[in-house]
């Protein structure tokens, strides 16, 4: 039997044409939607989900093009895996479970998703928790020099269809299963069954998982970047968990977000990436902490 979140109750809940995305839903009263990273699924909020759902209605959904959700094919334009595409899944996906308005975090490539969440519907998203993560234009003028060849996948993925692709889909396992051992810094966090269901799931998701880092290397920089130019922020409390990646790329991380932020709080940790399932406690406390802050 595949690993689950024990109490949730599994939906597969359509938010676009032709494209249904798989969620566990647990809990009752607020709402607060966690969005997984990459190599992973809505099984990296494990912990935390079981925590909140004492008190809050908690919805965890699989990305499109992840885990048990759709995997429609890429578009020439790239908006099929666009960030502005998946926030409106996810903001579809909350409505449809009755909820108007909600808390979001986000870890990784869920964290981009929600990011773009808050920035084009603020009425929906009244709180923001970031993981590891900095906006795309910063993340690729960051990257520079050989500090920066710990994210040689981004700009792999970010090739024309085909090369990244077949690659890849070569050997799966050595791939997405390089980032679940060299991105752990506390052994036994990610269970040999987890791994086995992010890696299974990846394994089938190859396509659509380039899609969406190729798209960030296109169609979100120009959505990026367009908000950065016209001076558009995040006007929700913001939180913005990390390790301190500013201090091996030479860039101060809090300045860069505070750039994004109008209510921002800061701070760097000790967990390495998959710091939902390293450091879980830290993690939903900083939630807690942030759901207390007055929403705009």
């Amino acid at each position: 039997m595949a690993p689950a979140i024990p109490g949730f109750a599994y939906r597969r809940i359509p938010v676009a044409e032709g494209v249904t995305l798989g969620a566990a839903v647990g809990g009752s009263g607020s709402p607060v939607v966690l969005l997984h990273g990459f190599p992973q699924t809505h099984l990296m909020w494990r912990h935390v989900a079981a925590e909140l759902a004492a008190g809050h209605q908690v919805i965890c959904p699989d990305l499109r093009g992840y885990g048990g959700s759709d995997k429609p094919a890429e578009n020439a334009e790239g908006s099929a895996y666009a960030k502005r595409t998946m926030a409106a899944d996810v903001v579809a996906l909350a409505r449809a479970l009755g909820c108007e308005r909600f808390a979001l975090a986000g870890h990784d490539r869920g964290a981009l998703v929600a990011f773009r969440a808050g920035l084009d519907h603020p009425d929906a998203v009244t709180h923001l928790l970031l993981l590891d993560i900095l906006p795309t234009p910063d993340t690729w003028e960051a990257m520079h020099g050989t500090s920066a060849a710990v994210g040689f996948h981004l700009y792999l993925m970010a090739q024309p269809p085909g090369l990244p692709e077949t690659l890849i889909g070569a050997a799966p396992d050595a791939f997405f299963g390089h980032f679940l051992d060299a991105w752990t810094q506390r052994p036994g966090a990610i269970p040999a069954e987890v791994r086995a269901a992010y890696l299974a799931a990846s394994r089938a998701a190859v396509p659509s998982i380039v899609a969406d880092y190729r798209a960030s290397a296109g169609i979100d920089l120009v959505h990026d970047r367009a908000d950065r130019a016209a001076g558009n922020r995040l006007r929700m409390p913001v939180t913005v968990l990390q390790q301190d990646w500013g201090a091996a790329l030479g860039y101060d991380a809090a300045a860069l977000w505070r750039a994004w932020a109008v209510d921002l709080e800061h701070r760097t940790v000790s967990a390495g990436h998959f710091m939902a399932e390293e450091a879980p406690a830290e993690v939903t406390g900083a939630l807690r902490a942030l759901l207390a802050r007055a929403a705009a």
